[in-house]
């Protein structure tokens, strides 16, 4: 059985993407950079725009963090190419005090435990029903784009 989450509280506790991005950051020359260089593969995104309205991405985040500054610009080119809304669940921290807690909850968000978040980035792909349909955890595979790898993962549906 797939794990059901609560779409709009997700949503509310979340930011756009466009508001992560665009908000001073350690990571805000990076981000710059990355949406400037990468180039989405237009026939993936030309399917993946099928699924626009049936599948929501949250991103768990942090602007420490290498591929974090990777491939959540990436996401934004999605949003903008798809139609595919993605929302960012950011500000994750460790938890050097306290050895039973992976992230430290604040600054982290709680959702981190719901979705049982390890490493991140965690891009969570979820259906209108809040059904999670799978995740790309840290980086793509090796031999997929970020795209490809959300394609794979909302056509397997």
């Amino acid at each position: 059985m797939k794990t059901r989450h609560d779409l709009a509280a997700l949503r509310a506790s979340s930011e756009p993407i466009e508001e992560y991005l665009s908000a001073p950051s350690d990571a805000t020359e990076a981000f710059k950079q990355r949406l400037q260089e990468y180039e989405l593969n237009t026939s993936v995104t030309q399917k993946l725009k099928t699924h626009a309205g049936k599948a929501y991405i949250f991103a768990f985040t942090a602007d420490w963090c290498k591929d974090c500054k990777r491939n959540v610009p990436v996401l934004k080119l999605i949003q903008d190419a798809t139609g595919i809304e993605v929302r960012v669940l950011g500000h994750i921290m460790r938890d050097a005090n306290n050895p039973d807690e992976r992230w430290r909850i604040p600054p982290s968000p709680p959702e981190v435990k719901e979705f049982n978040v390890l490493k991140i980035p965690h891009i969570a792909v979820l259906d209108p029903r809040g059904e999670e349909l799978g995740a790309v955890i840290e980086n793509p595979p090796e031999d997929k784009t970020l795209e490809e790898a959300l394609l794979t993962i909302l056509e397997a549906t």
